[in-house]
């Protein structure tokens, strides 16, 4: 089931290139930024309202919410200079360099979660960092 939801991760972070780069057009990339961060807000709030979870809030530990606040600031970070990337470059670039995340986030996943570095996983995270390079220049 994971990769259902991987797939439509990548369905929805590819429309949101797409839909940036139009909503951006004379924006400032903060402002942009800052309404779509209320926006995603509102409508993680209602899925945790609508299936009650909320109340999960109060057996948060110290440690989730240090990283989910790191996690957030990180967030909020790569969508700033997304926007800003977007703005300046074109959709068939940014999107596909910022994608450079999956190799970056194996390399981080190795080094500090523990995970197995297989051969396959390797070979995709070298493939993903030199077809970035191949875009870039």
């Amino acid at each position: 089931m994971w990769w259902i939801y991987a797939l439509l991760s990548a369905l929805f972070a590819a429309l949101t290139a797409v839909f940036a780069k139009i909503g951006i057009k004379g924006v400032d990339t903060d402002l942009a930024t800052a309404i779509r961060t209320v926006v995603i807000l509102l409508i993680a709030w209602a899925i945790v309202l609508f299936k009650g979870t909320q109340h999960g809030i109060n057996g948060l530990t110290k440690l989730n919410w240090t990283f989910l606040v790191l996690s957030g600031c990180a967030t909020g970070l790569s969508w700033i200079f997304y926007f800003k990337a977007l703005q300046v470059g074109k959709v068939s670039q940014v999107a596909p360099v910022d994608k450079l995340s999956v190799a970056i986030a194996i390399i981080l996943s190795v080094l500090f979660l523990g995970e197995p570095l297989t051969l396959k996983t390797g070979l995709g995270a070298l493939l993903i960092i030199s077809g970035t390079l191949v875009l870039i220049f």
